[in-house]
């Protein structure tokens, strides 16, 4: 269980200028009005090995309210990992065929893509690269590459504020259930944030938190976690059904189908 999180903004900014001022004028901020909330005393339910939803419309607080969970649990922040200058293949340790299953997990299942460097793949590429650099980082215990250029952090979760903001939605729900089996599989957790609802299925929260706005939270816990069944593996399985992308290297899945109990 988290400390209490309570989070509001001045309504005025800390630093003023003339033009903070007129704004403040022009929309009928008062110098005396009381901060916006964000969240109020909120309590979250977090425990090892979780994966944690933060969901809501645009300035509902989600990322505040993540970056502030993420504080207390030491998370490692997924976007700020540097990468290397290497093809991707080259990016992670271990043997090949490891390497592949943790690439496709994270939506790189191309054999093109494989092969080319950071530098040159789109932005949601080099965010899934990012995440796939954090699971090998932090998810395989006894795992102490010195040379290699993950950082060893031992951090027991992740945080991925709007991974998949830059991707069309059939590719955010494979990458989306993978991430929720690559939880499962390692015992890392993550602390994920998103606009989009959709994507909940797939993810298959332990804790959903969702953000109304205005201090309003709402945190829901999964009562009893699933076991997951081998016929959905996404990752080293070369039988897994719906392949997506343009080659099957790695056993990407489509996640679409799949929904919660309820669901």
């Amino acid at each position: 269980m988290l400390a209490p999180i309570t989070i509001r903004y001045p309504v005025r900014p800390v630093r003023r200028s003339l033009a903070t001022a007129a704004v403040a004028d022009l929309f009928g901020l008062a110098a005396d009005a009381p901060p916006h909330p964000v969240a109020d005393g909120v309590m979250l339910d977090v425990r090892p090995g979780d994966l944690v939803l933060f969901t809501g419309p645009s300035g509902s607080g989600k990322t505040s309210l993540l970056r502030e969970a993420g504080r207390q649990l030491g998370a490692l922040d997924v976007a700020a990992l540097e990468l290397p200058n290497a093809p991707l293949i080259d990016a992670l340790p271990g043997p090949v065929d490891d390497r592949l299953a943790t690439l496709a997990a994270c939506g790189l299942s191309e054999a093109r893509l494989m092969l080319r460097t950071p530098a040159e793949l789109s932005d949601g590429q080099r965010y899934r690269l990012r995440l796939a650099l954090a699971f090998v980082g932090c998810g395989v215990p006894g795992i102490g590459y010195d040379r290699h250029p993950i950082p060893h952090t031992r951090s027991p979760f992740l945080l991925c504020d709007e991974f998949a903001a830059v991707l069309d939605r059939p590719l955010a729900k494979v990458v989306a259930f993978n991430l929720r089996r690559q939880v499962s599989r390692t015992g890392v957790g993550a602390l994920c944030a998103t606009a989009h609802d959709d994507l909940a299925a797939d993810l298959d929260p332990d804790l959903w938190v969702r953000c109304r706005g205005d201090g309003l939270v709402e945190a829901e816990r999964r009562a009893v976690k699933k076991k997951w069944s081998a016929s959905r593996v996404s990752c080293g399985c070369p039988t897994a059904p719906d392949p997506t992308g343009r080659t099957s290297l790695g056993g990407i899945t489509a996640g679409g189908g799949w929904r919660t109990p309820g669901g």
